[in-house]
């Protein structure tokens, strides 16, 4: 209980007033189209030197957990991903939003992200030592059969039909290979020199949700279609939290994946909302509703993408090895504060350590209630004419894709991405499992080869990929997915045949 002592540190007047600084600053830099996570709290690493190890990273650390949160603001809004983490929010998100319940779908989310957080941070808290243990035991056999599983999801993702969510997944797969291939080298499918360095995620994600919301919306304004004001609806927030209590399953499962994904080295947690929103879609009983703007989804997903936030520091603070490409910025905080990360960092820098991790937990509630109280007046974007609307969102989504890497490299892939993704939606494909792909993608290829190479050193490859207590869970799991997916398939075939034929 040694953190309990260090918990008054936290509200020291400068580290406080940082905490604050770091709150509203990352809920504001998340909810910008192309500032991840990772973006910003590189951005803020500069303003950490003069500081005090401490207070720079509280100030990190809060940065970190709200923008987060903050990528559910544009997600639900404007249906813009704030960071791949949000991409499972605009599924329902946005649809609640074009129905005038942008505030209650907010509401909903920072209310999630909240629990989500909280849990992860205490789960930092009390199972650190126990958490790294198990965290080394992930290698790369295990970690490629973790991205087949993401794989098997694509099917019923957001798509009405399981054919073309595989064939968008199998797009994604193929983006995925473009540039040059990390471990051999290799140049592959490089036909522009904007490709040199393959597709930014962040880039393609402006592209493929953002670019055809702006085409859609040219395209109703050159036919003069009769406009449709969106009523916003208001919120009660005590409506929202007794919604989100009635919710538990949707709570539970999100809570409990973001968790575990968190957890492991190099996956990072951007896939943690997509595997929380299948999971929970499939033990739903509302199953059909997700993607209509079903609050099961926003709650699912966001509670996830915040629960992954504190397991993935566990590997960083007593292993040194960061377990997201965020961990590895918060690395270079501690380094340049003459601080090293290690089994002996709680022994040797105690105060820091603990208060730390305090701060991201009072971090958590503090992003919950300024989230709430500017989610009502946020939820008034859904009443901006389409005609501005259009102009801000192809504004947002050039400085985002060029933000990310000062490229107009990345705002030519962005254009292209969207543009076919635009007429790829008329054909009834879907974004989310195109981009699912394109994340799951390096992941599996990446360990694949190195377990090749391992295996070809060892035992061969079937001992490698297919024997272990470890492997056999995650292939036992892989094989109910997909069972699970087929079946509840061919019932909903069944069905929709019987309702055909009456």
């Amino acid at each position: 209980m040694e953190f309990i002592y260090y918990f008054g540190d936290v509200f020291a007047p400068v580290s406080f007033l940082l905490l604050l600084v770091g709150t509203i600053g990352g809920l504001i830099l998340g909810a910008t189209p192309g500032l991840s996570p990772t973006m910003a709290v590189a951005l803020l690493i500069p303003f950490t030197f003069h500081l005090e190890a401490v207070q720079g990273l509280i100030l990190l650390g809060a940065a970190y957990t709200s923008t987060v949160a903050g990528g559910a603001v544009s997600a639900i809004l404007l249906k813009i991903p704030g960071a791949p983490a949000n991409i499972a929010t605009t599924l329902d998100g946005h649809t609640m939003a074009k129905k005038g319940e942008g505030a209650r779908a907010l509401q909903l989310s920072f209310l999630a992200s909240a629990v989500g957080g909280v849990f992860g941070v205490l789960l930092l808290i009390f199972l650190t030592p126990l958490l790294a243990q198990w965290a080394l035991a992930f290698g790369p056999s295990h970690l490629f059969w973790l991205a087949i599983l993401g794989v098997t999801i694509i099917g019923s993702l957001d798509s009405a039909s399981v054919v073309k969510g595989l064939l968008s997944g199998c797009i994604g797969l193929w983006l995925a290979t473009i540039g040059f291939d990390d471990i051999m080298g290799a140049q592959r499918f490089i036909f522009h020199s904007s490709l040199g360095g393959g597709i930014n995620i962040i880039a393609a994600l402006i592209g493929l949700f953002a670019i055809p919301q702006v085409l859609t919306m040219f395209a109703k304004g050159r036919r003069n279609d009769n406009i449709e004001v969106i009523e916003v609806k208001k919120h009660a927030i005590m409506d929202a939290v007794r919604e989100l209590l009635s919710r538990k399953r949707a709570m539970a499962i999100g809570t409990a994946v973001g968790s575990i994904i968190g957890l492991i080295p190099g996956v990072g947690g951007q896939i943690a909302g997509l595997v929380a929103y299948d999971q929970t879609k499939k033990f739903s009983p509302e199953r059909e509703k997700f993607g209509t703007g079903h609050s099961e989804g926003v709650i699912a997903a966001e509670s996830a993408n915040n629960a992954m936030v504190g397991p993935s520091l566990v590997p960083l603070l007593t292993l040194s090895i960061p377990g997201s490409p965020t961990a590895a910025v918060l690395l270079g905080g501690l380094l340049i504060h003459g601080i090293f990360p290690g089994t002996d960092l709680f022994d040797n820098h105690p105060d820091v350590a603990w208060t730390f991790i305090n701060s991201m937990l009072i971090g958590q509630i503090l992003m919950c209630i300024f989230g709430l109280y500017v989610a009502g007046l946020a939820a008034k974007v859904a009443q901006v004419p389409q005609s501005v609307m259009a102009a801000v969102v192809l504004g947002l989504s050039v400085f985002g894709a060029y933000s990310v890497q000062s490229s107009m490299g990345d705002v030519y892939v962005m254009a292209s991405l969207g543009v076919m993704m635009f007429f790829l939606e008329r054909f009834g494909f879907s974004a989310a499992p195109l981009v699912l792909g394109l994340i799951l993608g390096p992941i599996a290829e990446a360990n694949f080869i190195q377990g090749s190479m391992i295996a070809n050193a060892t035992d061969g490859m079937g001992t490698y990929f297919l024997s272990g207590a470890l492997n056999i869970v995650l292939i036992a799991i892989v094989i109910a997915s997909i069972a699970y997916s087929v079946v509840m398939e061919l019932k909903q075939n069944k069905a929709q045949n019987e309702e055909a034929s009456a």
